[in-house]
């Protein structure tokens, strides 16, 4: 089994609190400016609207990256949020990303000093919550160790972001997995699993995307699918 990578290993450290997730956000942005080769950090999240909401930007670079993508509608970190893949870029001034985000890398060319970015999807099973992105100033790719410890990073920090913002009152560690056994998120995920032809872990994914995409509780969007107030299979009708 390969070793935990730095980042991985910080934030597998960070104790559950009930400071919200902006505050969480921060802390995963900082850890992985720690660990990995890089000079600052961003996370962005999906709204209910499916707009983005900047939760965290280390520094002003990081913050008007975001603004610009947002703004444009272009770049690595709108690319990941749409693919669901992993956009590593170790020159946004290469011709390749230039001919890929045109307008975008141009405007990054004039207004900051950011040569390579890695827009890292915040991925939980087939839900997608938004990127975590990062940027250095001297081009190149990342060493394929911490290329490695970004991914994994990004896919803990997913599911930090979920707990967080669905059971913030949740004393145990990120990893457990006792909200399943409540009654309600059981028979709620029972359900969806039936509407949706998925897996127990992806019906349970898909709660806790509802509920943080919504600003809401895990067990209160479980007490309204119980009571069918809520229905995913109008979801995938829709999709």
């Amino acid at each position: 089994m390969p070793e935990l990578g730095v980042v991985t290993r910080i934030l597998l450290g960070v104790a559950r609190d009930s400071s919200g997730d902006r505050a969480l956000a921060g802390t995963i942005c900082r850890a992985c400016i720690a660990g990995l080769d890089v000079d600052g950090a961003s996370i962005s999240v999906l709204t209910a609207t499916d707009a983005r909401e900047t939760l965290s930007a280390t520094d002003p670079t990081a913050d008007m990256l975001e603004e610009l993508q947002f703004t444009l509608n272009e770049g690595p970190c709108v690319e990941a949020a749409r693919t669901g893949h992993p956009v590593l870029v170790p020159d946004v001034q290469d011709t390749t990303a230039t001919a890929r985000w045109p307008v975008f890398a141009e405007a990054v060319g004039e207004r900051t000093a950011v040569r390579a970015l890695f827009a890292l999807p915040l991925q939980w099973g087939a839900i997608n919550l938004g990127v975590l992105d990062l940027y250095r100033r001297r081009p190149g790719n990342l060493a394929d160790e911490q290329r490695r410890d970004a991914i994994s990073a990004a896919d803990l920090a997913a599911l930090m972001l979920l707990a967080q913002r669905t059971d913030p009152g949740g004393e145990d560690g990120w990893l457990d997995s006792t909200t399943v056994s409540r009654a309600e998120v059981h028979q709620a995920t029972g359900m969806v699993l039936v509407q949706l032809g998925v897996s127990a872990p992806e019906a349970l994914a898909r709660l806790r995307a509802y509920a943080f995409a919504h600003g809401r509780l895990l067990i209160d969007v479980a007490r309204d699918v119980v009571a069918r107030r809520i229905s995913f299979v109008e979801d995938a009708e829709e999709r």
